[in-house]
Formats: structure tokens, sequence, C-alpha cells
């Protein structure tokens, strides 16, 4: 990630911060509370991609597409949240975690199949 990239991300968490702090919400956001939250939130943008298609979930009406962009966020916010109260570098460590996957995905055997790592090798 570039430097842009990395202020951004410091000033949304810090505009998150001010958020949580002039509502005194900092006494509910354990790591435990705001794990859940971030998989309520998650279902929630599941829900709105329940029963349809491939191709309707790729094709969403303005309305349903302005919704999933909000729960999106808040999913989102729930995530910097979580780093930021358990001091870790979203971005250091979603690098770290591509790295990893792309030793554990390899190219040539995963390329156009949905096994899982472990599995790559069955074939």
């Amino acid at each position: 990630m570039d430097d842009h990239s990395r202020q951004e991300l410091d000033l949304l968490r810090e505009r998150i911060r001010r958020f949580n702090a002039a509502r005194r919400w900092q006494i509910f956001h354990s790591p435990k509370n705001l794990s859940m939250a971030l998989s309520v939130e998650a279902a929630e943008l599941m829900e709105h991609f329940q029963w349809l298609t491939e191709e309707q979930s790729r094709q969403l009406p303005e309305p349903k597409r302005a919704r999933v962009r909000e729960e999106l966020a808040d999913v989102f916010i729930y995530l910097v949240n979580l780093a930021d109260q358990l001091d870790i570098d979203l971005l250091g460590a979603a690098r770290d975690k591509i790295g990893l996957n792309e030793k554990k995905y390899p190219v040539a055997k995963a390329s156009g199949n949905a096994l899982k790592y472990s599995e790559l090798d069955e074939q």
C-alpha cells in the first residue's frame, strides 16, 4: 500500500475514535464485542444476496447496491475498530496474508478451481 492509502486509513481510524469517544462507546468495544458486531454486520451484508442468482448478485439495482454499500461500510468500520483495539496494522496484515496465500495457492495449482490449499496436491 502506498503512503496515501495508509494516511487515509489513519485518518479514518482517528475519525472513528472521535465518533466513539463522543458517545462514550469505548466501554463496549472489547475485542470480543467488536468481533461479534463484525459478524452481525457481515450477516446483514449477506442478507442482501440471499436467494439471488449469481448473475443477479452481480447486477444489483441501485437501491439495493446503496444498501450493500452501507453494510460494507459497517463491516469495514467494525474491522477498523477491532484492529485498533488489538493494535493491528490492517494494511500490513493484509499485505502479509496475501503473501502467505500466494505460497499456499500457487497459480499453477490453484488457477480455475476453488479447492482449499490443503487439497491442491490431492488432484
